[in-house]
């Protein structure tokens, strides 16, 4: 009996020889784990044995447990790099089966997928619609796209302007507007706007001041009506005038627009809406067409934010909703781990999220090796969401997990598991040393 009980010590310092090894060899691995080997008695007394009398049959290894504490994260300033600040698994496919890992050491493949480091298996995540916004629900293989941001035609402009109450008043009898004078406007504002096929236009409001509380905006394009036609010269048509009204404390109480149609009312509304346009170009004295066109419905400007008060006539920076055509330039991944497209024309677009899962029982998982982990019934199945929900824990791009191996502890476990090696073979040399004692006996 004390051969086996002997025997069953050396089996079992051997193992955590074996864990304790294996935490050392893996202390630089990204996203690893740390294991530990876990003991339980055994006795061999029968059921009506008397416990005070019975006697252990030596160690069992019972279990390898892994602790899947938080390991530090680290910045490494690759793109692809990615850590998990919680307790969430990056998701992997390879042709269909699903593995579970912490190591964020990713790359993009020949046609754009992510994948792991060997490019095995492709990282899972939610997909994006035409627009952008992300598909919640079904995982699907994330895939950097490259391909071009096409051009959006401009529908909306925004801004908030300021009008020097102090400004001069201009007769518009005597100097009626022209925007080639400056004598004939108090100032003027320019807005790029953009065509169907991504051209750049300037679009200009001239602001002046007809009286004391008022003033009249004209909105030219191309230096032009809207319609093409020119503003001065020969063929010149008047520019069509909105009236802002300004109550005595410099608010804007009403602006009112000739309706394009002579025999309807007046429209009265804080946007001035700039009808469908005429994108194109000057040749031989005609405006000619571009073949693009603009946005169906034409631009609405928003003045409800215009003021008249007694400080310089300035204008904070625009908004507009347009674009030209764009070249992806860079990608960025935030904290909830939207992947973000960044085009050359200062767009940014989401092009998918990743996922994280989550089980009941994660010392239930299996290893399988590479850092990574199988569902088992044990575990219970996976749970998918969004990083940054419960305890998932959020995205830390262009960083890395550290093993969380501690190596001062595993030197000393390593001291240990040699010094009970040392004493289990200590008790098999001293059984035999006794046996050969009663064998000299006979």
């Amino acid at each position: 009996m004390s051969f086996n009980i002997g025997l069953s010590g050396l089996y079992a310092a051997n193992k955590q020889l074996d864990v304790t090894g294996n935490n050392i060899a893996n202390v630089a691995t990204s996203g690893f784990k740390a294991s530990r080997a876990e003991f339980s008695d055994i006795y061999s007394a029968s059921k009506l044995g008397v416990g005070s009398k019975t006697i252990g049959s030596g160690v069992n290894l019972a279990n390898v447990s892994q602790n899947f504490a938080q390991g530090s994260i680290n910045n490494t300033g690759n793109l692809l790099d990615m850590g998990i600040q919680g307790s969430g698994f990056f998701v992997l496919s390879e042709n269909g089966s699903l593995s579970y890992t912490r190591a964020g050491t990713f790359k993009a493949d020949k046609d754009g997928f992510v994948t792991s480091t060997d490019g095995s298996a492709r990282l899972q995540g939610y997909g994006v619609d035409a627009n952008g916004k992300i598909i919640n629900g079904v995982l699907t293989d994330l895939r950097i796209d490259t391909s071009n941001l096409a051009p959006k035609a401009s529908g909306s402009v925004d801004s908030t302007i300021n009008l020097n109450s102090t400004s001069d008043v201009i007769d518009q009898v005597k100097n009626p507007f022209d925007p080639s004078k400056l004598e004939t406007y108090s100032k003027k504002f320019s807005t790029t706007v953009y065509d169907t096929q991504g051209n750049p236009h300037p679009m200009d409001q001239y602001m002046v001041k007809t009286d004391s509380n008022t003033w009249k905006t004209y909105t030219l394009i191309d230096g032009r009506n809207p319609d093409g036609s020119p503003v001065t010269g020969k063929d010149a048509e008047a520019p069509v005038a909105s009236t802002m009204v300004f109550d005595s404390a410099g608010a804007l109480t009403s602006v009112t627009t000739p309706d394009p149609d002579p025999t309807k009312p007046d429209i009265i509304s804080s946007t001035l809406t700039v009808g469908n346009w005429m994108p194109g170009a000057e040749v031989n004295g005609k405006w000619v067409s571009n073949g693009a066109a603009s946005k169906d419905g034409g631009i609405a400007i928003n003045m409800a934010k215009t003021t008249q008060y007694n400080t310089d006539t300035s204008r904070n920076p625009p908004t507009q909703d347009g674009y030209a055509t764009g070249q992806i330039t860079n990608l960025t991944i935030d904290g909830s781990g939207v992947m973000f497209a960044n085009f050359s024309n200062n767009q940014s677009r989401a092009i998918g999220q990743i996922s994280l899962a989550s089980f009941t029982n994660e010392q239930g998982l299996q290893p399988i090796g590479g850092t990574a982990w199988k569902e088992t019934f044990a575990s219970g199945q996976a749970g998918y969401d969004a990083p940054q929900i419960g305890s998932l824990g959020a995205i830390k791009s262009n960083s890395l997990e550290d093993s969380n191996v501690n190596l001062t502890n595993e030197l000393v476990d390593l001291i240990k598991a040699q010094s009970n090696y040392q004493a289990n073979a200590k008790t098999i040399s001293t059984q035999s040393t006794i046996m050969q004692t009663i064998i000299q006996m006979t």
